[in-house]
């Protein structure tokens, strides 16, 4: 990766390189040069605004795209009333790509007012023809339009838009590359996201993601372990693996590897104190995998299998390949194993054709697997997927109905689930001041649950051991602990993420 001594250096005077990556840091220093003559101009430098509109993988890209643009020259905002402003969208879910069009609205306006400014859109959402002819014909001030396959592009499309007067549109089908070692602003100092690979196969007939993802592609395991070498050494010390579905990693590699070999070997980075990953189809999930997680230091106790519906009838219209019956011999395997293991899953109500009694197979897989935590949804029909032609759409007054006995059956479970570990003591990684009282910080157990405690903001990033007084359902208040008060329990026990990967195994 260069550094800005290095990217000052490149003459772009020069034709641009062929090669990946240095052909984007070749546009990185042209958009420096740019950037430049407006501070010189207006006397302050262009700011540029990304918001991140989807899943965690969406969340990785976007903190390249904010690393991208601060390499360029521009100064990072919140604001949506900055010079630059990126829109990183997703399309898993119709109400999605309602927000975006609403927000473009209003962008629109502040054009008006403030015609530099400049308004891009990327992500799962133009990869819809559909949708970039809406662009073009209601949103015709937007300047710059992408997908997925190439976001490693984004410098050098950059550039294209601030040397056009037009729209630029640059949406690719498909591809089989894999562009890293780009810049990145992360979120956090102590944690990242690392895609392990991208793309999804399994065509699950609700989702749109196989069409605006592509098929599955996998990173070289090398690239993938450099790469947390360098977070480990920048101060990172818990890493997130990322992929439609993690457990089919490496199979379309020169040399396969399984997602397991590849977890043995991230576990042996130094310094590196919790791995993550998301997500995992129960299809394909493999013995392998569960001896690695139980016998794993490193490895959070946490799980997300989704389960989408509990009866096989419907599972095999939403071509998951795996039956009810499978799929709690699963949750019931992984219990076994791993008894401190956390659980969760995704649930769709109201899919074409659910009956009462579909229904009802989906509240006994619930109360058999007992989940930790479980994301819920509406179905929601997606044009261009094979449900979304389906007969026998569920009436809207059914499906509410329904989500309402789910969850409220769900929620009851996970209050029970998550109050396991009350009374013990437990490393807690810390993030954040606390949002509601400045006394108190915020972390997260290796579970994933929320933990509130009195600390000031020298902890942020710092795993503490906090004793975890009394259990608020989904959170805990707790008190710190000194080290030697630490329980001998690996990585925690409950929860799930709050923002998980897109596709098949989508929460939103």
């Amino acid at each position: 990766m260069y550094n800005k001594t290095e990217i000052d250096n490149i003459d772009i005077r020069l034709a641009p390189p062929a090669d990946e990556p240095d052909r984007q840091y070749y546009f990185m220093a042209k958009c420096r040069e740019w950037t430049q003559k407006f501070r010189e101009q207006h006397g302050y430098s262009p700011r540029a605004c990304v918001v991140n509109m989807g899943c965690q993988m969406n969340a990785r890209d976007s903190e390249k795209l904010r690393g991208i643009l601060e390499t360029g020259g521009y100064e990072l905002s919140s604001s949506e009333e900055s010079e630059f402003v990126l829109y990183n969208t997703c399309t898993v879910r119709e109400n999605a790509n309602l927000k975006v069009y609403g927000r473009l609205g209003y962008l629109g306006s502040l054009k008006k007012k403030k015609p530099q400014m400049k308004i891009a859109l990327c992500g799962c959402m133009m990869q819809e023809p559909e949708v970039v002819e809406k662009i073009k014909k209601s949103f015709p001030f937007v300047d710059l339009v992408f997908g997925t396959h190439n976001i490693f592009k984004f410098a050098e499309l950059l550039t294209t838009m601030l040397e056009s007067d037009r729209m630029v549109i640059d949406i690719w089908k498909d591809t089989d590359q894999i562009v890293e070692d780009l810049p990145a602003d992360r979120t956090y100092s102590f944690k990242s996201g690392v895609n392990i690979m991208f793309g999804c196969n399994n065509f699950c007939s609700y989702c749109i993601v196989p069409y605006v993802r592509g098929r599955e592609r996998s990173r070289k395991p090398d690239d993938i372990i450099q790469e947390i070498e360098r977070l480990v050494a920048d101060g990172v010390k818990e890493v997130m693996l990322l992929g439609q579905n993690v457990n089919s990693y490496g199979k379309n590699l020169d040399e396969p590897i399984t997602f397991a070999q590849l977890l043995r070997r991230v576990e042996q980075i130094d310094g590196l104190e919790r791995i993550r990953f998301m997500t995992s189809h129960p299809k394909d999930l493999s013995d392998d995998l569960i001896e690695v997680m139980k016998h794993s230091d490193r490895i959070c106790r946490h799980l997300h299998l989704p389960l989408q519906s509990g009866s096989s009838r419907i599972l095999k219209k939403m071509n998951r390949k795996y039956t009810k019956e499978q799929y709690v011999a699963l949750a019931q395997k992984l219990r076994r194993e791993i008894p401190d293991l956390s659980l969760t899953t995704d649930i769709i109500v109201g899919f074409p054709g659910e009956t009462e009694e579909d229904f009802e197979e989906t509240l006994d897989v619930v109360r058999k697997v007992r989940y930790d935590s479980a994301f819920t949804f509406i179905y929601s029909r997606r044009t261009g997927t094979p449900a979304a032609v389906m007969e026998d759409q569920v009436p809207e007054e059914v499906v509410k109905e329904r989500f309402s006995r789910l969850l409220t059956l769900v929620q009851d479970i996970s209050r029970e689930m998550s109050a396991r570990v009350q009374g013990q003591t437990l490393p807690v990684l810390v993030e954040s001041v606390n949002g509601q009282d400045e006394h108190l910080v915020t972390g997260r157990l290796g579970n994933n649950l929320l933990v509130h405690f009195p600390g000031t903001e020298e902890l942020i990033g710092q795993t503490v051991n906090v004793y975890l007084k009394e259990c608020k359902g989904f959170y805990y208040i707790g008190e710190r602990a000194n080290d030697e008060e630490r329980s001998e329990v690996k990585n925690g026990t409950v929860n799930t993420d709050d923002a998980e990967i897109c596709g098949n195994e989508r929460a939103i």
